[in-house]
């Protein structure tokens, strides 16, 4: 049985009255889940990598209850997971190569050379080579949602978590983004794993994901 990368268990993502949302994301899978703002979606990406608390809901990730970790853990623990808020979370006085490094700078001990060699890897990953001097106001959205990405995945985490990474992309990008942060095939699934929140989903990366559900106001409903 494949080990559980993330289990949000019995939360109230839209606030106390809402309906309590469950949600089980095995290792190698790549999960989506839409809805509308009303619903408490936005606060999901949130609850699933410790920034908002779970209420009497509980959160694990790799078998961590993430209530159990000090503020400090917590920091060292989302080195672990990739995550891309909604509207990227850019600095604007940053280039884009800039913003990417910016993890790899002051969440970890690596040298000049051990950053730059990373970052070549992240540039070239996401297609940024060659645009990677624009800061995001020169930037297209594609760019800056690449930057984003690379950002997230600066420290090639299992578990990747990306708010409204479609919005605004063509069919093409989409793809594209997706596969990226999905890292590549292994004959059981993809090399990372996957969640990705927003309001709609693709019909170009459809086929791509091995769940996909739907908040709605009674709570988290399977989709076919």
């Amino acid at each position: 049985m494949a080990e559980t990368v993330l289990l949000i268990e019995r939360v109230a993502v839209g606030g106390p009255e809402s309906p309590r949302v469950t949600l089980e994301i095995a290792a190698h899978t790549t999960v989506s889940v839409v809805g509308e703002d009303h619903t408490g979606i936005g606060n999901l990406g949130r609850v699933a990598i410790g920034l908002k608390p779970p209420g009497d809901g509980r959160v694990t990730v790799m078998g961590t209850d993430l209530a159990t970790l000090s503020r400090s853990e917590l920091l060292a623990y989302r080195r672990l997971v990739g995550y891309l808020p909604a509207g990227d979370g850019l600095l604007q006085n940053l280039t884009l190569h800039q913003n990417v490094a910016l993890p790899l700078r002051f969440g970890s001990n690596f040298s000049e050379s051990q950053i730059a060699s990373r970052l070549n890897i992240m540039l070239a990953a996401t297609r940024l080579t060659g645009a990677e001097q624009l800061r995001p106001a020169q930037a297209s959205e594609e760019q800056r949602r690449r930057a984003a990405l690379a950002r997230a995945l600066a420290f090639d985490p299992d578990l990747v978590v990306l708010e409204d990474v479609f919005v605004g992309l063509t069919d093409r990008a989409a793809r594209d983004v997706l596969e990226t942060a999905r890292g590549g095939d292994l004959p059981q699934g993809s090399r990372r794993t996957v969640l990705t929140i927003g309001p709609v989903l693709p019909s170009s990366v459809i086929q791509r994901f091995d769940l996909r559900y739907r908040m709605t106001r009674q709570g988290l409903q399977p989709e076919d």
